[in-house]
């Protein structure tokens, strides 16, 4: 489905919680915590952006005063971004399949109701699951074109 770009997506998928390493930590926000530590090794542009803004990163920033900072960064609206928002969220913490609803759910009972990543997560699931619904449909037109 993403042909040349898959090199991109996979490197993208595996690194975009690198902002929670202590050693990365500046802001306190991941996605952009990551997104500055991977320009500061000189990683590919590409890949820089795509961690900044991975799973719809600009709602929580909003949320976090920090929409300003992840500005910098482009969100490339493209199946790519798409696709990692998918891998990201129909897969566990520990890298298991799971359902969009069923993590959400756990995001939500991990973070308990008062928290700021749970209202996150309440007002991007429409974005997120548009995401992975594209991503569903390109996935199924590959194996049948239409």
């Amino acid at each position: 489905m993403v042909g040349d770009d898959a090199a991109i997506l996979e490197a993208a998928a595996v690194l975009h919680d690198v902002g929670y390493a202590p050693n990365v930590v500046r802001t306190g926000f991941h996605p952009l915590d990551g997104a500055l530590y991977l320009r500061s090794i000189e990683a590919p542009e590409r890949l820089v952006h795509l961690v900044a803004h991975h799973s719809c990163a600009v709602r929580e920033a909003q949320l976090r005063g920090l929409a300003d900072q992840l500005a910098e960064f482009v969100d490339e609206e493209s199946p790519i971004r798409d696709a990692l928002w998918m891998c990201d969220l129909t897969t566990t913490p520990d890298g298991e399949p799971t359902s969009f609803q069923s993590r959400v759910e756990e995001i939500k009972q991990r973070y308990g109701p008062d928290d700021l990543v749970t209202a996150f997560i309440d007002a991007a699931a429409p974005d997120l699951s548009a995401a992975i619904d594209r991503t569903t449909a390109r996935l199924r037109e590959q194996v049948q074109p239409m």
